[in-house]
């Protein structure tokens, strides 16, 4: 019966089809209109030379959520009309910090519950609130970037200058990303206060600032400026840098947000994924690391600076494995040097050591290993989850 009324429509008037469509997506058991998943993305209702867009991506949901959150933050929160001006100064730091980047994050919460629970159970109302942890992932995100910029002093970032680099900002831009950090937590309440799950996202929010902020103290402690000692940089060393500040907030956090969101409590299925996730953090990692070398600012957004900063990268620590006495004198007189003759003798360097093909054969195993730990760890958990993650850093240029 349903085949022959949709054969009906498809020959009725366009305005009758549509309606019938719409109808359908509503009645079904299938996704309502708006919950989209992401590959019915570019599906549209043609009719002869007319086509309309049918149906909202997940991108596109969540794009479409950025605005109606921060006017809930500097709209509807707080109406003290003494907070006017710092309102509007919220509103500042959140356009110009959060939306930016490509928002792998955040998405990956709505792309994670997708696939962890059936679609009867995937409300508007779920989505919603999926959208919204999402964005609360790319707030902290944000927060840390912020942070990190002062502490580099890095002058830019996602293709602008860094926000304390702006006009009358310096280092205000402290105090400002203390509100991005906090606007998460009013979110969080504001949104999901009355769901089963409350209190594990907010336990795991904080727990992995915690574990964000080691990871920084571990990074900064490693190379303090003025300070150049090349024995700190040990692979050992790194592999905890990258954990605690890169693994646990950019893979672990998003996937872990979207079970508790599923209803899945369980430790032992939390600490299978995080094996996984946090294997694919250090494979993100390097490829940051790769890429402040040698990708192109115009395509990666920033200007590499971890040569001058005297970065523990993966790369510094790759060269001084298998270089020779008289290559590493040259890295100990040139690494952590502002200077461009010092910084272009270092990558000197890493071309004689040919770190770029070390790279992509690491690369490429590291994907190979990737696999096999989906097929081992996670026994329980849709493998898509995380397939979907490593497809999109594999082979990446920004």
């Amino acid at each position: 019966m349903r085949r022959l009324l949709l054969s009906r429509a498809v020959n009725a008037p366009a305005t009758f089809r549509a309606m019938w469509l719409l109808r359908s997506a509503f009645t079904s058991k299938s996704r309502a209109f708006i919950l989209r998943t992401p590959s019915m993305q570019g599906d549209s209702i043609c009719n002869g030379t007319h086509s309309k867009k049918a149906l909202l991506s997940d991108p596109q949901l969540f794009d479409a959520k950025f605005e109606e959150l921060v006017t809930e933050l500097t709209e509807r929160d707080l109406r003290d009309p003494g907070l006017a001006d710092a309102l509007n100064r919220l509103r500042e730091v959140l356009n110009y910090n959060v939306p930016g980047g490509k928002k792998n994050r955040g998405l990956s919460v709505i792309g994670s519950l997708r696939e962890l629970l059936p679609a009867s159970q995937l409300t508007q109302d779920a989505v919603q609130r999926a959208l919204t942890v999402g964005w609360c992932i790319e707030m902290l995100q944000a927060f840390f970037l912020m942070a990190d910029d002062i502490m580099d002093a890095s002058v830019t970032r996602r293709g602008q200058p860094c926000w304390y680099k702006r006009d009358g900002i310096g280092l205000d831009a402290i105090n400002d990303s203390f509100l991005v950090e906090s606007s998460i937590y009013r979110l969080l309440r504001r949104q999901c206060r009355d769901q089963p799950y409350y209190v594990h996202l907010l336990e795991l929010f904080n727990e992995t600032t915690f574990q964000t902020e080691f990871g920084q103290t571990l990074d900064l402690l490693t190379a303090p400026p003025g300070q150049i000692d090349l024995n700190r940089f040990t692979l050992e060393r790194y592999k905890a840098i990258v954990k605690y500040k890169t693994a646990f907030y950019s893979f672990y956090l998003p996937v872990a947000s979207a079970m508790y969101m599923a209803g899945i409590n369980s430790e032992e299925e939390h600490n299978n994924a995080k094996h996984i996730l946090l294997e694919m953090g250090e494979f993100f990692q390097i490829q940051d690391d790769f890429l402040d070398c040698y990708g192109d600012p115009a395509v990666t957004g920033k200007i590499g600076t971890d040569i001058q900063d005297n970065k523990c990268s993966w790369l510094v620590v790759k060269a001084l494995q298998v270089m020779t006495p008289e290559q590493r004198s040259v890295l100990e007189a040139c690494y952590g040097r502002k200077d461009e003759a010092s910084v272009a003798k270092v990558k000197e360097l890493y071309d004689a050591l040919q770190m770029p093909t070390l790279y992509h054969t690491y690369e490429e195993e590291s994907y190979q290993r990737l696999q096999e730990l989906i097929a081992r760890h996670a026994r329980k958990l849709p493998h898509s989850i995380f397939l979907n993650f490593a497809k999109k850093i594999y082979k990446r240029n920004k």
